[in-house]
């Protein structure tokens, strides 16, 4: 081939991009294009952006930084703001490829668009090539087609480690990508202002904050593991909340592909070579190739995966109810460890692993709210929002989706005492419990007014009513 579009979508890298490896191998004349697709940013069914600022910041970041290596090269990043099918076929005719190159996605609204710019490629005479480069395992090299995937995580995760080899990860281009002809705009990455949305501030409260873009995934890779060795006590720490060590932050640079998980694995397996091999070293592994389910699960069972029962097509008595769910989507459940998870990811765009069990349990297990506007919710604030493991998280903590044990419940204040027992988190973003002592900050509704009056809370007031009753903490916790 002559010449070769490259569109991006999430991978947004320069290293291990199987699109940007094979279009340098058969072209001499290779371009690279992203649309931001507007449509991402309209109301959602909360009637909140479908893509809030937090993700778009992260994005537009992760965009720049992209742009700046092309640069480097002579070249440039093609950035458009449209509709995708539209944008890309009419890069593809000004530059008048023979082919554009871009990842296989597996869910609707992905599908659909690959669909149309198919559709309208064709009608030019251009070809399109889709290329597999979201997971850490291929495709192509599972022990089973994905219609046959097991249900059970565990029973895949012992096949592929059992018989698959993982790819090696491939080198960043070694022949620059071609400057634009002088009849094509690079365009302009768009202010958050100029697709609808207003300028993120991250909160002072934040503990650690994320910037977009291959660059700061890979220092935060290098940072993780060999400057501080954190990864080596990773098992015992992913259960943390509050700041910027006790987790590898990976997820946001995996989301939008300014990493590859095939990155993350090499870097692992050298660090367990020349430092240390444990179960924490290992666990970083376990969790990638959870990311790997998700998305496999997702290919094998389509739109289930946004359907309110689920893969398990189990119907759940769940309510929509507006007033109790927007108090827990803005942390206003008279719950202090639940609030405390929702006020961070409503300041930061981001939020724990354990949080996002607990506030998930909370919202379908006690408020007996529907999932889907979990699910929902967390899509327009999460800076690492990932299509796959976002829903079929929900699902799973539901009980309709891929958990093998039945009915599992979060204690609520269970979890609190376990995982923050000081209350240092839940202080940090309700200022408004400073005093109140750790022992007693998930029973406030046992205090005696004399108490909370002591302790500067004032129930309704300052700080809301909770809206369920404690004896949920009879339950018995996961």
């Amino acid at each position: 081939m002559k010449k070769i579009l490259v569109w991006l979508r999430n991978d947004l890298r320069l290293h291990d991009n199987t699109l940007l490896h094979e279009a340098t191998q058969k072209s001499e004349q290779v371009w690279v294009a992203y649309c931001i697709d507007k449509r991402l940013f309209a109301p959602n069914m909360l009637g909140i952006p479908k893509t809030g600022n937090f993700r778009a910041k992260f994005l537009t970041e992760s965009l720049l930084d992209l742009r700046l290596q092309l640069r480097k090269q002579g070249s440039d990043l093609i950035v458009r703001l449209g509709k995708p099918e539209q944008e890309i076929c009419k890069i593809a005719e000004i530059l008048q490829v023979e082919a554009v190159f871009t990842s296989k996605e597996v869910t609707q609204e992905e599908l659909e668009v690959e669909t149309a710019l198919e559709q309208n490629l064709t009608s030019k005479g251009i070809a399109i090539e889709y290329f597999w480069q979201a997971t850490l395992y291929h495709i192509n090299d599972l022990p089973f087609p994905v219609c046959k995937l097991p249900d059970i995580f565990t029973e895949f995760r012992k096949a592929v480690e059992r018989q698959v080899e993982i790819r090696k990860p491939l080198p960043a281009p070694n022949k620059k990508i071609s400057p634009l002809p002088k009849n094509l705009f690079a365009g302009n990455i768009p202010t958050l202002k100029e697709v609808g949305l207003q300028e993120v501030e991250i909160s002072p409260k934040a503990t650690f904050i994320f910037k977009g873009g291959e660059t700061e995934a890979l220092k935060r890779l290098h940072y993780y593991l060999w400057e501080s060795d954190l990864i080596a006590s990773y098992k015992e720490t992913r259960n943390g909340l509050l700041g910027k060590d006790y987790s590898s932050k990976f997820s946001p640079y995996l989301a939008l592909g300014c990493i590859s998980p095939r990155q993350i694995w090499q870097e692992v397996k050298k660090y367990e070579k020349e430092r240390t091999a444990n179960e924490s070293t290992y666990w970083l592994i376990f969790e990638l190739i959870w990311r790997d389910f998700f998305r496999f699960t997702a290919k094998k069972y389509g739109n289930r995966l946004f359907y309110p029962s689920g893969f398990k097509n189990e119907k759940l008595a769940l309510a929509e109810n507006t007033e109790i769910f927007w108090k827990w989507a803005k942390g206003e459940t008279g719950v202090p460890f639940i609030d405390a998870n929702m006020r961070e990811l409503n300041a930061t765009g981001f939020m724990s692993n354990r949080g996002r069990q607990n506030v998930a349990s909370f919202l379908v297990k006690d408020l007996k709210i529907s999932w889907i506007w979990g699910a929902t919710y967390f899509e327009s604030l999460l800076i690492d929002y990932d299509v796959c493991s976002n829903w079929g998280n929900w699902q799973y903590v539901a009980g309709v989706g891929n958990d093998p044990r039945e009915n599992r419940y979060f204690n609520i204040i269970s979890q609190a005492e376990r995982y923050d027992s000081q209350a240092e988190f839940m202080k940090h973003w309700l200022p408004e419990l400073q005093n109140v002592p750790s022992k007693k900050i998930n029973y406030l509704g046992e205090l005696s007014a004399k108490e909370l009056a002591e302790y500067g809370v004032r129930i309704g007031v300052n700080y809301p009513k909770a809206i369920v009753k404690w004896t949920l903490a009879v339950k018995v916790s996961k």
